[in-house]
């Protein structure tokens, strides 16, 4: 496991906590719009400075009582085979009684980790970023992409296990207002918060996205509008 990033503080990653975020190195997808690549190609990541895991727990242990969670987010925690000691040793370290509660980011590719992080009571809550329809995953990333993974990573979620949100960072030229009905037709659900993010053209894996203007606010509204019968609520974050 690779600590590449800390943020301190944040109010508005983990819905209803103050938090910190800790950023892990490493990632199975390369979505050529992500503007994270220093978290995600191994040559950018070995210029990264890293942090020790006493040096983030030490921090932890500082803002005890004053902090309430921690967001693990990536690249891709779930890649990470020691993810789950990882977390216990966050919990361990919370409040008296109460440890901190964990927040964590996901591609959703990695089902069994998933699945035994919740049933393992180490999550408080789960974001799972939908990159697309289910017919242009391949397409997008790899022909051996199990999309199977993902499917039921979504089901799982779906359950109302831990509380949960799906989110899709909104791309011209990838994503059309009829991919997200697609979407919303597969992931929708009366349980469901399904959140719209717009693209930043920004330091993108693939050079060619920094030439791209991202959809107007009122596109984005629109297609959650559109789409928000399908969800709990639908919003543009």
């Amino acid at each position: 496991m690779i600590i590449a990033g800390l943020q301190k503080t944040t109010l508005i990653d983990f819905p209803g906590k103050l938090a910190c975020t800790v950023f892990l190195a490493g990632c199975n997808f390369r979505c050529p719009w992500c503007y994270s690549k220093e978290l995600v190609l191994p040559v950018e990541i070995a210029k990264q400075p890293r942090i020790s895991e006493k040096e983030f727990f030490d921090f932890l242990r500082e803002r005890q009582g004053l902090l309430e969670g921690v967001v693990i987010c990536g690249g891709e925690p779930t890649i990470n085979k020691d993810l789950p000691q990882f977390i216990k040793k966050i919990k361990n370290l919370g409040p008296p009684t109460i440890g901190f509660a964990v927040k964590l980011d996901t591609n959703g590719s990695n089902l069994k980790m998933l699945k035994d992080l919740v049933n393992l009571d180490l999550l408080d809550y789960v974001a799972m970023d939908i990159k697309t329809t289910k017919q242009k995953y391949p397409r997008l990333f790899a022909e051996s992409l199990d999309i199977k993974n993902i499917e039921e990573s979504v089901e799982f979620l779906k359950t109302g296990k831990i509380d949960f949100e799906f989110r899709t960072t909104v791309v011209p030229g990838v994503h059309s207002k009829e991919d997200f009905v697609e979407i919303a037709k597969w992931i929708g659900g009366k349980n469901v918060k399904y959140y719209l993010q717009n693209f930043r053209p920004e330091k993108t894996i693939d050079p060619e996205f920094e030439k791209l203007e991202p959809y107007k606010d009122q596109w984005l509204k629109e297609v959650a509008e559109q789409i928000s019968p399908y969800f709990k609520f639908c919003q543009v974050r």
